[in-house]
């Protein structure tokens, strides 16, 4: 059994970490991690469920609705009693033909996109609706969020969230309708989002953090010509994190990780997991996986317990190779 929280006020009890859908979306959105097999992802899926992971994240903007689609596949091919809970996004949007998203969070679109990614989900109501990114088509979000709080009321969805907003736009949803929870970038390169974590544990928010392999650059296969080969329609191809001078101070630290989860008989993968879920106010982390073999490389994470000691080993690594930003230990010991 993998072990579980308390996601904020919603009443839900999820696996620390949970599926991660934005690979398998595939390569045809902005954003894209190159071709994907979606008989693979949907196996995937099903190895995460079979290994005890209770949620899956996603969002329209992966692959322009395949993503979306995938895990719907996956999840009809599950016996109803064994399906995950189903997180899901909206505020970036496409027209037809097009090859980049756009952020909108206007009443109408936010209602059209809910009622797109019900049907493509193959579910009456979605787990979590979470707004993507914080408006840039001029909409308050005051009116957004005021909608997200309807489709709550409308049977819609059970609970509503944010990702990537500051403590000023949670303080300004939180005056509407309780933020149930927050989505930020936390792993051992990108480190920034102390205040926001911070203001959630005291508002009780559940907290799930993206990208805690910083997408594959903590994992065991990392190395200089691994990314210098990337596929053209791979996002990562020209992200500073996996170029120079960046890439080397990053994989300075990979090399000093391997070194640490070799003494903790664990994978690299698994110590970077593990470690985003010693920081406090974390409920839990959202992994990817494009095959079966990818959740068994990290999902041991979930279980991996680090002492102060092995905190500090690597809070010293990160302040010597200068990678990233942000604190480089979690504030204090996590609260369980």
């Amino acid at each position: 059994m993998l072990p579980t929280r308390p996601l904020g006020s919603t009443g839900f009890e999820i696996t620390v970490v949970g599926l991660g859908a934005w690979a398998i979306g595939g390569s045809a959105s902005q954003g894209g991690w190159g071709r994907q097999d979606d008989a693979e992802s949907i196996a995937a899926i099903h190895r995460a469920v079979e290994l005890g992971v209770n949620w899956i994240d996603t969002a329209p903007a992966y692959g322009f609705g395949h993503a979306e689609e995938v895990v719907g596949d996956a999840l009809a091919a599950l016996p109803e009693g064994d399906r995950p809970r189903v997180f899901t996004k909206c505020g970036l949007v496409w027209e037809e033909g097009e090859t980049t998203v756009r952020n909108v969070l206007a009443r109408e679109s936010i209602r059209r996109e809910c009622e797109t990614s019900l049907r493509r989900l193959k579910v009456e109501c979605l787990d979590l609706l979470q707004i993507h990114w914080p408006a840039h088509d001029g909409t308050p979000p005051e009116e957004s969020w005021q909608t997200m709080a309807e489709l709550v009321e409308e049977g819609k969805t059970r609970a509503i969230g944010v990702s990537n907003y500051d403590v000023e736009l949670l303080e300004r949803c939180e005056a509407i309708r309780h933020v149930d929870t927050y989505q930020p970038e936390l792993n051992l390169i990108t480190r920034d989002a102390e205040e926001p974590i911070a203001w959630c544990r005291s508002n009780g928010t559940g907290v799930i953090v993206y990208s805690p392999m910083r997408s594959g650059l903590l994992t065991a296969t990392s190395a200089a010509d691994r990314w210098s080969a990337l596929p053209e329609d791979d996002w990562r191809r020209t992200h500073p994190d996996f170029q120079e001078p960046a890439l080397s101070r990053n994989l300075a630290v990979v090399d000093e990780l391997r070194t640490i989860a070799a003494e903790l008989d664990t994978s690299l993968s698994e110590l970077a997991v593990a470690w985003t879920l010693h920081w406090p106010g974390v409920t839990g982390a959202i992994v990817g996986a494009r095959r079966p073999s990818q959740v068994d490389e990290w999902v041991g994470g979930a279980s991996l317990e680090l002492d102060d000691e092995v905190v500090d080993r690597i809070a010293g690594v990160l302040r010597e190779t200068g990678a990233g930003s942000g604190p480089v230990r979690p504030p204090v010991a996590n609260v369980r």
